[in-house]
């Protein structure tokens, strides 16, 4: 390969992004040098804390850059080497999405495991960053107990649905929401015992207080918003509330007013914590075996959501906001 398509960050977008904000360009490949090897992208990942990483301001990570090539999680085969780590053929995992292809040390790669019943594309989901981002948020920071009622916002996403799973693995009572009776369906499907349509409900405090009547020992938060003020009024003294993504509020261009029962916090002596997943990445090994244990066994299962083509990459992204995807969002390249 000596050229790649890849997608460019065009303008910063203020609220919703819109195609206009990509740029779809043809770029030249180098050769690899030493230590270096040629991929082509399989699978690439979208996720939705790359909005965040689309306006100019600190955070922890650098914003992307106009005019430069996205980033972002991507499955790829190895098709040229000069390291000895790796060879022609090895499926690698980096953070070269938004790519059709590119030039990188083997040291920043890492080689895909080969475990029976997991696709590559995996890697980038359940047993990737959404699935440590699921179970080490519930496990570290949420603690569930067996019986204890455990509330996911967002339940039907690919970090969602996770902790819904691992969830039931440990044993809880579990509420999840969804955008589409469909998504629900799929969330029964799996072991979930109560799931919401939340944009049909009357009312979302009335139908999680009737699915949670005890009331909500954890809460795991992928949504924020409306959704976060009906965990508070109904959290149980001393409940954990595990603040991973607020994605009701992404694309906001004016500041969201805060929950207006947030002082619950304080009358019922409430944990609430925001995390990043890369402060659990040492946690990585541990997070594999299990998950990959729970998957051969059946406990745990996934879907997909796949576009075709690096052209349609902006697409997806974007269709994670208005929830046009169940389970993972990825594009095949």
């Amino acid at each position: 390969m000596t050229k790649a398509r890849e997608i460019h960050l065009k303008s910063r977008p203020a609220g919703l992004p819109q195609v206009e904000h990509f740029e779809l360009v043809t770029v030249e490949l180098p050769e690899p040098g030493a230590g270096e090897v040629l991929v082509r992208n399989r699978f690439m990942s979208v996720d939705p804390y790359m909005r965040g990483r689309m306006y100019d301001r600190p955070s922890y990570v650098p914003p992307f850059q106009v005019g430069k090539v996205l980033e972002g999680g991507a499955v790829g085969e190895v098709i040229a080497s000069n390291d000895p780590s790796l060879k022609p053929g090895d499926l690698v995992n980096s953070m070269a999405g938004w790519r059709e292809a590119f030039v990188a040390p083997a040291s920043t790669l890492t080689k895909v495991p080969a475990i029976e019943g997991v696709p590559s594309q995996a890697y980038l989901g359940v047993m990737g960053m959404p699935g440590l981002t699921a179970w080490s948020g519930l496990t570290q920071i949420g603690e569930p107990k067996e019986g204890d009622t455990v509330f996911v916002s967002g339940g039907a996403g690919a970090v969602g649905s996770a902790v819904a799973q691992i969830a039931k693995i440990k044993g809880c009572h579990v509420v999840a929401t969804a955008g589409t009776d469909e998504k629900c369906a799929w969330l029964k499907s799996v072991g979930v015992d109560h799931a919401i349509n939340y944009k049909t409900a009357p009312s979302l405090l009335g139908a999680v207080r009737e699915a949670a009547p005890r009331g909500i020992d954890v809460y795991f938060d992928n949504v924020g918003g409306e959704h976060l003020e009906v965990a508070l009024e109904l959290a149980r003294p001393f409940a954990r509330l595990v603040e991973c993504g607020m994605i009701a509020g992404y694309n906001a261009t004016e500041p969201a007013p805060g929950p207006r029962n947030i002082m619950y916090v304080v009358g019922k002596s409430l944990k609430m914590q925001g995390f990043i997943v890369i402060q659990y990445q040492h946690l990585m090994p541990q997070f594999l075996a299990e998950m990959g244990g729970w998957i051969q066994q059946g406990k745990v299962r996934w879907q997909e959501t796949i576009l075709e083509g690096i052209e349609r990459a902006p697409e997806a992204f974007i269709g994670l906001f208005s929830g046009s995807n169940t389970g993972k969002m990825l594009v095949k390249l």
